[in-house]
């Protein structure tokens, strides 16, 4: 049989292991929880970047057709405090019949100017096309 005074400091030293592996997986847990919030709220924020392009494009594509062709210079304006670019460009070709492509690009971003925050943990940026054939 063991004397009680050897097998004391046993229990000491179980129970700081204990807490230091708690510790670490609590640590562990935090950093893993926190990792996840940040990329929910990157992708609802980047949902909110498609919807405002999409707003652009609905805006450009009737300008488009009401002038029958790109306009000198399509508008940059806020959407949901997302800057959103509008572009437009055409080609033409000839197959039998000539005709003509327009092409529309609504690109949005945040926070702007659009292309500035690359690279940034919060920046966000998306664009959407259409084609119109004449």
């Amino acid at each position: 049989m063991k004397s009680p005074s050897k097998s004391r400091g046993v229990a000491v030293i179980s129970a700081i292991f204990l807490l230091v592996v708690l510790a670490a997986l609590g640590a562990f847990m935090v950093t893993f929880s926190n990792t996840q919030q940040l990329t929910s709220a990157q992708d609802v924020r980047g949902t909110q970047a498609y919807w405002a392009a999409r707003a652009g494009l609905d805006w450009a594509i009737p300008q488009v057709i009401a002038n029958n062709s790109c306009p000198a210079a399509l508008s940059t304006f806020v959407v949901n405090n997302f800057e959103v670019q509008t572009s437009c460009s055409t080609s033409s070709f000839n197959e039998g019949v000539t005709a003509t492509l327009v092409n529309i690009t609504a690109l949005a971003c945040q926070p702007g100017p659009c292309g500035s925050g690359v690279g940034s943990l919060s920046y966000v940026e998306r664009s959407v096309s259409a084609s119109i054939e004449r």
